[in-house]
């Protein structure tokens, strides 16, 4: 987990991000990432079952529900809610998995490692992009 590499691979490859707990509030943390990571060209998929749209992107209240193909999850929700959304991205075949900084379960991402998908935890993604 956040091997330099694997963070590299995830900016380069994946195109299309998932954002489960993205809320339309502008000061949360949530919106900042997700709005970041789409001016600079990637598609933000929100995940949130409370809002039709945010991000003007239609939200979906699962990764379930999402019609197209999905490359990274990047997750902004409480720790107990990992075990969960690691079943659906292994379910999904979805190939990343990324838990914002402060989401931390070690047993989901080993469970997540365990079934192909790559994982980074306890990191932001604006800041890994932005550093590079």
């Amino acid at each position: 987990m956040n091997e330099p590499e694997l963070i590299d691979r995830i900016l380069r490859d994946a195109k299309t991000i998932a954002v489960v707990g993205l809320t339309d509030s502008p000061g949360r943390a949530s919106y900042g990432v997700s709005q970041y990571m789409q001016q600079r060209g990637y598609r933000i998929i929100p995940i949130n079952p409370t809002r039709e749209c945010i991000l003007g992107e239609k939200s979906f209240a699962s990764l379930g529900d999402v019609p197209e193909k999905i490359d990274l999850v990047n997750v902004f929700r409480a720790p107990r809610h990992i075990p969960g959304i690691v079943d659906e991205v292994i379910g999904l075949k979805i190939p990343f998995l990324w838990l914002q900084e402060g989401v931390v379960d070690h047993a989901a991402a080993l469970k997540a490692e365990a079934a192909g998908v790559g994982v980074v935890m306890d990191r932001c993604l604006f800041k890994e992009h932005s550093r590079r």
